[in-house]
């Protein structure tokens, strides 16, 4: 039996088009793996660290091989707790939608948390960085209000996807499937919608 996560971003709920083919692909993927369980983090619901004071520092006297102090200990415990329920799943989903070209901060702040020394990656001077999050199959669903795809000449403008890829791809998460909804403002939100559900029906084979 394996656990599926879903890390949803948007805060807009049953309107927002990322949670709605999030929902499809679930439903879809509860009917093929019965067995399984699936867990949703709603990041705008999630109460995570503050990285400032005391976890901060707990994060460099790691970086610099020194013992946490008390209050750094204390502080740190709560990055673990994040790090350790992302770690705990066999499986991601993650949906997000495009802000500003890239990802809403809530999603930016939860990566700042779980992306530790330690916890999803290491670093040795004769290896470098490693990822420690391996062997874990991820879909990350970005929705777009506009087009960004090969061909539309806004390819530059995606900071989403580019950034959510090569961030994930360092702890480890390497084998990641990608559905877009798009465009979901410039063209009919319906039809970008159901191009997504047919591409996530074609991933749950495999996932």
């Amino acid at each position: 039996m394996s656990k599926l996560l879903h890390i949803e971003a948007s805060p807009r709920g049953d309107r927002s088009a990322s949670v709605t083919v999030a929902k499809h692909f679930i439903d879809s993927y509860r009917a093929a793996h019965p067995g399984d369980t699936v867990e949703t983090l709603d990041l705008w619901k999630a109460d995570l660290p503050e990285f400032d004071g005391a976890t901060i520092n707990a994060k460099y006297a790691i970086l610099h091989g020194q013992k946490h102090t008390p209050e750094q200990a204390q502080a740190w415990t709560s990055v673990v707790k994040v790090a350790e329920q992302f770690k705990a799943a066999d499986k991601y989903v993650f949906s997000l939608p495009m802000w500003n070209f890239g990802i809403p901060y809530k999603l930016k702040h939860w990566i700042d948390v779980i992306v530790q020394p330690g916890l999803t990656f290491s670093f040795s001077p004769e290896t470098g960085y490693k990822g420690l999050v391996t062997g874990k199959p991820a879909v990350a669903i970005f929705a777009r209000g506009g087009a960004y795809g090969p061909g539309t000449g806004m390819e530059a403008y995606d900071a989403q996807s580019t950034y959510f890829k090569q961030v994930f791809g360092f702890i480890g998460i390497t084998d990641l499937k990608t559905i877009f909804v798009e465009p979901t403002e410039a063209g009919p939100k319906e039809d970008a919608i159901k191009a997504a559900n047919q591409k996530a029906g074609e991933l749950i084979a495999t996932f």
